[in-house]
């Protein structure tokens, strides 16, 4: 499978199969494809994961295309403003990301709920109790929110994050939640009660404008009802 993703910030990303190859994405994604896609809709294995799935934000069911015969083409769209990561998953490379995070991969990859081993980052942390995990081995696509920034962190090495615009991290890394100190600076600073803290070591990925900032400003902006 050859790849190319255009188009920020609306961003798209093509694929060209060869024959007998398979794509896996969730519902809506797909904007265009050659004739000889062959579609089937699948729970994706036993009805925990597709419960599991459904907890992380995704559809209970996964849409398959696999080039039917001869080399074949498909595109997926992402659905908010922002970019496209091509990420390698493989043994000892499982990457946890926000919810909504997964656009499409190949067929190997495994898209499963990840579940925060500490209540505080969970309830408080921005991202949910409920993370995604994708681990197995291929290529995954996963939208992020605006721009994206990069850091890897070293063992034990740490970076604090508002609350929402943790995109997605290496699996190595861990999260808690710190809150902020002084009653003024919660009051009146206008960023939370809580931050969330990311702990090395690990690649990381940041978004800069997170869907609930977006629509929080849109809000702000819109005429009040009378």
């Amino acid at each position: 499978m050859n790849y190319e993703i255009k188009g920020e910030p609306m961003p798209v990303v093509i694929c060209d199969l060869n024959a007998g190859e398979t794509m896996i994405t969730e519902k809506g994604s797909m904007v265009w494809m050659s004739p000889n896609m062959e579609m089937q809709t699948s729970a994706g294995g036993s009805l925990g994961k597709a419960f599991g799935r459904m907890f992380s934000g995704e559809s209970m069911f996964q849409n398959l295309y696999t080039a039917k015969g001869a080399p074949g083409m498909i595109a997926f769209a992402s659905s908010f403003p922002g970019t496209i990561r091509a990420v390698e998953i493989g043994p000892g490379k499982s990457i946890v990301a926000q919810k909504s995070a997964f656009l499409a991969s190949e067929q190997g990859v495994e898209l499963s709920v990840f579940f925060q081993k500490k209540l505080g980052a969970g309830f408080f942390g921005g991202e949910g109790f409920i993370m995604q995990k994708l681990s197995g081995r291929g290529i995954a696509f996963l939208e992020i929110d605006g721009s994206a920034v990069e850091y890897d962190l070293a063992p034990g090495q740490q970076l604090i994050v508002d609350t929402g615009n943790l995109a997605m991290m290496d699996e190595t890394c861990s999260i808690d939640i710190q809150s902020v100190k002084g009653v003024k600076n919660v009051l009146f600073g206008g960023e939370g009660m809580f931050n969330t803290v990311v702990t090395g070591p690990g690649h990381v990925v940041l978004q800069t404008m997170p869907l609930s900032a977006f629509a929080g400003s849109i809000a702000s902006v819109l005429p009040s009802k009378s």
